[in-house]
């Protein structure tokens, strides 16, 4: 292939081109998926982070940071300071992303799942993106600001299962438990996700607004939804436990025990955390270190949940070179 033939091929798909010149470890894509996650729950806190301090309106509009300037003024102060700091982190995630989708398309032998999976990273992070812009343009309206928090959770559970599936095979899974035990775990899952839609509700009408002017808050009982809030908690935690007696009862696979150990850790912690920071008046401290909770509570879960199965690893190849075709066939997208 002559020098102009390459050039082409590396416009025309820059990710075969790069798949063709590099194979990385399966340690290195696995790397590269969990560096989506750590930067995920890395973007939520210094996003709970811009709220906790009232710089939601630090930069007051979108996508530059003023209708002067692409980045932030002096006179903007530190509210400026943060709000555009907490964007340009995005392209932090947006990297991490990138790597995972360049590491998923040059392993050998390509798994296409895989980088399907980035590529469905990658949009979300777009999407979301765009729904920050939204808030910032509607002065942080709280039904945005909910959606925008959910939206990064949705992303945190591709980017997971990114990370468990540079773990096992491609074959199809195979259940580890009974399925009594899957499906309460499935329950689990539900009511997870009914806790953390309910505490961005919580969020949405309790006492940081995100910014010191006039925002607009959800008009209902802050006090009844948090405590509507804890009930969901304590119904995770009950299920929890329920779930630990029963894989004690039928001696369960190490690996689901260590999940649900891990997962109660987290419920107590995040229980704790959670009560005192009601009956203190929500100190910024603790309410950072809550939303932080809430991504890991929804690892643990997920983490959990995956656990109940197994997909092995495949025999490794006698030779590990790409087809013709799979070097020179077209970008991937979520919907191919």
């Amino acid at each position: 292939m002559n020098r102009v033939s390459q050039l082409t091929q590396a416009v025309r798909n820059p990710l075969a081109y790069l798949a063709e010149r590099w194979t990385p470890t399966s340690k290195t894509v696995q790397r590269a998926a969990l560096s989506s996650v750590v930067m995920i729950v890395v973007i939520v806190v210094t996003g709970g982070a811009v709220r906790l301090t009232s710089s939601g309106l630090g930069c007051p509009t979108w996508p530059s940071c003023t209708e002067e300037s692409l980045t932030t003024t002096r006179e903007m102060g530190l509210h400026g300071v943060i709000e555009f700091g907490n964007r340009l982190l995005t392209y932090a995630v947006s990297a991490a992303v990138g790597w995972t989708i360049l590491a998923a398309r040059s392993a050998k032998p390509w798994r296409r799942s895989l980088t399907r999976l980035g590529w469905w990273q990658f949009w979300l992070v777009m999407g979301n993106a765009v729904l920050g812009g939204i808030t910032v343009l509607t002065d942080l309206n709280p039904y945005t600001v909910a959606s925008h928090f959910l939206l990064t959770t949705a992303l945190l559970t591709v980017a997971l299962v990114t990370w468990q599936r540079t773990r096992e095979g491609d074959a199809a899974p195979r259940p580890l438990v009974g399925l009594r035990i899957r499906r309460l775990v499935q329950a689990m899952v539900g009511v997870s996700a009914v806790l953390i839609a309910v505490g961005t509700v919580v969020t949405g009408a309790g006492p940081h607004p995100g910014d010191s002017s006039e925002v607009p808050r959800i008009p209902v009982d802050w006090e009844g939804i948090s405590k509507f809030h804890a009930a969901f908690a304590w119904l995770l935690v009950l299920l929890a436990l329920a779930l630990w007696a029963v894989m004690r009862a039928v001696d369960a696979p190490a690996g689901p025990r260590a999940r649900t150990r891990e997962l109660l850790a987290i419920l107590v912690a995040q229980g704790a955390i959670g009560y005192v920071q009601y009956f203190t008046g929500m100190p910024e401290v603790l309410v950072a270190a809550h939303m932080l909770g809430s991504c890991l509570l929804w690892i643990a879960v997920l983490r959990l949940l995956l656990s109940l199965r197994e997909r092995p690893l495949p025999p490794a190849s006698p030779t590990s070179t790409p087809t013709p075709g799979e070097a020179s066939a077209p970008l991937p997208t979520p919907s191919a």
